[in-house]
Formats: structure tokens, sequence, C-alpha cells
């Protein structure tokens, strides 16, 4: 009879042993990959600073849109930007994009700093560029209309 609780208690320790065993494996976690960033769809400036000064409150800015539609862009109720008139556009990385090039219909490509951040709950877009000075430097944050 000792021996039957001899050999049940040996046989909890090896189990126990083998359960401590397997828990400790490392397991190997991949890295998620990151969603694409999706720009499409109509943006509004809500604010726009020249070399630092607040020009949203000097500009009406609130007719102008920006539009981004499968590799294109428009613009509608121009204002100054960057380009000035319709075309293509593409980001430098689809998942971590740092920079977005502009290629209006029939002129150069121009690229500028681009950012896309979510502020109090929503995605916002900010370009910063130099339209013909450079000693000009114009930043752009949009908000997508329509959310």
């Amino acid at each position: 009879m000792k021996n039957i609780y001899k050999i049940k208690k040996l046989h909890f320790l090896m189990v126990i042993i083998g359960l401590m065993a397997a828990s400790c494996k490392t397991e190997s976690v991949l890295p998620q990959k990151e969603a694409l960033k999706d720009i499409s769809g109509n943006w509004q400036v809500i604010k726009a600073t020249r070399n630092g000064t607040d020009l949203t409150t000097k500009v009406d800015f609130t007719q102008f849109r920006l539009k981004f539609d499968a590799g294109n862009y428009s613009l509608l109720n121009k204002l100054p930007f960057l380009v000035e008139k319709d075309g293509a556009f593409a980001l430098d990385d689809p998942e971590y994009p740092y920079k977005i090039t502009f290629t209006a219909s029939g002129g150069q490509p121009v690229s500028t700093a681009f950012t896309y951040p979510i502020v109090n709950g929503k995605r916002q877009l900010s370009l910063s560029f130099s339209p013909g000075c450079a000693n000009n430097t114009y930043v752009y944050v949009f908000q997508k209309v329509g959310e």
C-alpha cells in the first residue's frame, strides 16, 4: 500500500515538473503589420500658419478642399497651396508615411513633409510647404469633412 502512495506521489511530482517545464517555453511573437494609411476623402483646412503666424482667422479657408481618391487629388475652391492644378499623389511609404508627393497634371513632382496624427479622436493631415519663396513656410492642418 505504501508503494502505491509512493508511486502516486512520484507520478504527481513528474506531472508537476512536466507542466513547469512546458510553461517555460519562449513564445515567438510576430510583429503586427501596420495598416496602410488611407487618406481618401475630402479634407478641409482647420488651421493654417505661415512662419508660425496663425492665418486661420485672417483668411477664409472654409471653402477650400483637398480631395484624395484612388491615387489622384483635386483642389476645390483653390487657395495658395503646394500645387496649382489637380493631379496624382503618392506617399513615400504606405504604412509609415513621412512625405507626400504631388504631381500636378503636366507638372513636375513636388514633395513635402506629411504627418497623419489622431487628435481628439479625429484623424488629421498636416502638410508643411514653401510655395515660391523659401523664406515662407506654411503649415496646413486638415481634417476630413463628413466624418
